[in-house]
Parts: structure tokens; C-alpha cells; sequence
């Protein structure tokens, strides 16, 4: 037993150290700037041009399915929020967002706070909106009460999302950027449509030197309950990663995820397919900072130097 602890000690020590050397490297590079929070950083002009070029490559590869294409922004209705689940299941992942509401009084007694260096911040209010959790979250009530046109609805999405998990590794951000794929319709139709990009999206970043594979997933459910719906989302196949190591083999970083909702989203608000049945949804998402990431190890922090047909590819 104690040969066991000190073996996943070590593993976990050297897993620290390498996520500590790649992202000082990163530093140094000028590819992330730290904030002072772990898991928050800017980020540099080279890195902000791999991920467009990466982002421009994914358009290219989905345009022939021809998907209505919405941004929406890195805050979500706190309305919205309640009707879905995130709360029960993912409640240490999340973010809102408070602002000051009161008046002068209220005002001088939060600055009195402020200036003594006390906790101010019982003086803020929560606001109509939180931190978005998924990007895909926006979307579901924004279609509310409708009916789905024959054959359903393709939707092409990104922006960012906050997950409050800060780490050391630079793999792990509270705040990053997703580009997804959504297919909503009739439950065979969305299921194809995820388990085909398995395939599509493996093949894409086999191109630019990344052999991400395949793996079953879960989501972190929090909790004593968290454990059964892991384990179910696991029998049921209802998520998918590809993973590649980073800066553990024993634990390579998820780059993508392939997630199928069932009705779950189509029940709550109300989404009917063209023949009337409630809607299944499916996610299909590219985490573009992770793929940086990936990139920047596999190749080296200069981009100019990468292989030519990765440069190729990207347009770089």
C-alpha cells in the first residue's frame, strides 16, 4: 500500500513539474501572459494567430454541412442558468456574477470596507447573468418553444467559457475559448452526427502532426451522486474525448469532446423535431487554446520553424 502512495506521489509530482516547465516556457516565449491567477492568462500575438488559423481550418472542414452560424457572449441569463442542471452536477465549476446596486450610503460603507482592507464584496448583488459554462448552453433556450425544420438544425458556435478550476496546468484555464459543432434533431440523425466527427476531427488533427486518440469520458459530476452519473454517461457512450499527451502520457490533455445530450436540452426548453417528438441534442467541441497548446509542444514555440505542411494546412 505505502509502495503504491509513493508511486502516485512521484507520478504526481513529475506530472507538477512538467506542467510548471511548459508553462514557463510558454511565459518566456510570450505565448501566455500570467495574470497572477492560476489558470488566467493573456495571451500573445503568435498565439492568438494559431488559434485563428486553427479556427479558420475547422470552418473550412464543417462548411459543406452548411450550419447557422451564432456567437454569443461569455455571459448567459441567469434564468436560462436555473432551468438547466448545472447547478446539481457541476455546482464548484461555476461563476456569477455580482455588481453594486446600492446607493450613496451603501457606497461609502463598501469603500470604508475597501480602504480598511476588510470584505467588501458583501455589499454586491448577484446580476441577471452568469458565466457562461458550456457555449452551447446560449443556444437551447434561445430556441425555446419551437419546432425544428425537416431534417433538424446544424449551428456552428464559438466563444468563451469559465470553469472554475484554477491549475498550474496551462492545459487547465478558468476561461478559454471553444468552437462547436451542434446538431439538433431526431435522436439517430443527432448521434451519427457526433460519432461521424469522431472521425473527421481525428483526421484533422492527424493533419498538423497531433495523433489525438479516441478515448470514453465523463464529466466532472461533483458529489457522492456524481459518481453513478459518471459512471452512466460512461455505459451509455454519451461522451467521447481525444486526448493527446501534453505534458503527461499518463495523463494526455482532452482536445476535443463529443457529447450527446439525449432530450435532456430538447425537455426543458421545449425544442420539437418537424414530426413533433422532443429534440436530441449533440456537441461537438474543438478547444482551440488546448490545440494551441498541443501545437506550440509537438512543434516548438516558433511557429515560422513548424513542419511546412502544418504551416501549410493552417495558412500560417
Amino acid at each position: 500500500m505505502c509502495i503504491v502512495q509513493t508511486q502516485h506521489d512521484d507520478l504526481a509530482l513529475e506530472t507538477a513539474n512538467a506542467y510548471t516547465q511548459y508553462r514557463d516556457a510558454l511565459v518566456r516565449s510570450g505565448h501566455l501572459i500570467p495574470t497572477g491567477v492560476p489558470g488566467v492568462y493573456g495571451r500573445g500575438g503568435d498565439f492568438e494567430r494559431v488559434i485563428t488559423a486553427f479556427d479558420n481550418l475547422v470552418t473550412r472542414a464543417g462548411a459543406e454541412l452548411n450550419p447557422t452560424v451564432m456567437r454569443f457572449p461569455p455571459i448567459f441569463n441567469r434564468a436560462h442558468y436555473e432551468q438547466i442542471d448545472h447547478i446539481s452536477n457541476f455546482p464548484d465549476l461555476m461563476g456569477s456574477v455580482h455588481t453594486f446596486m446600492g446607493g450613496d450610503k451603501e457606497h461609502r460603507d463598501m469603500l470604508a470596507k475597501f480602504e480598511r482592507r476588510e470584505d467588501w464584496t458583501n455589499h454586491l448583488t448577484p446580476a441577471r447573468v452568469m458565466m457562461t459554462p458550456a457555449i452551447c448552453y446560449p443556444l437551447y433556450p434561445s430556441l425555446t418553444g419551437t419546432q425544428l425544420p425537416e431534417g433538424g438544425r446544424r449551428v456552428d458556435l464559438q466563444g468563451f467559457a469559465f470553469r472554475h478550476e484554477p491549475s498550474e496546468d496551462p492545459a487547465r484555464m478558468q476561461i478559454f475559448r471553444m468552437r462547436e459543432q451542434v446538431r439538433i434533431g431526431d435522436p439517430s440523425t443527432v448521434r451519427s452526427f457526433r460519432d461521424r466527427w469522431i472521425g473527421r476531427a481525428r483526421a484533422l488533427l492527424s493533419s498538423l502532426g497531433l495523433p489525438a486518440e479516441p478515448a470514453p469520458a465523463n464529466d466532472p459530476f461533483f458529489g457522492r451522486g456524481g459518481k453513478l452519473l459518471a459512471t452512466n454517461q460512461r455505459r451509455q457512450e454519451l461522451k467521447y474525448e481525444l486526448v493527446l499527451p501534453i505534458c503527461s502520457v499518463e495523463r494526455p490533455t482532452a482536445l476535443m469532446s463529443f457529447n450527446y445530450h439525449q432530450d435532456h436540452f430538447g425537455e426543458v426548453f421545449g425544442i420539437r423535431t418537424a414530426e413533433g417528438e422532443v429534440a436530441h441534442t449533440a456537441c461537438v467541441g474543438f478547444g482551440l487554446e488546448r490545440i494551441a497548446l498541443a501545437l506550440f509542444k509537438t512543434h516548438g514555440c516558433v511557429p515560422s520553424a513548424w513542419p511546412a505542411e502544418v504551416r501549410r494546412r493552417l495558412g500560417l
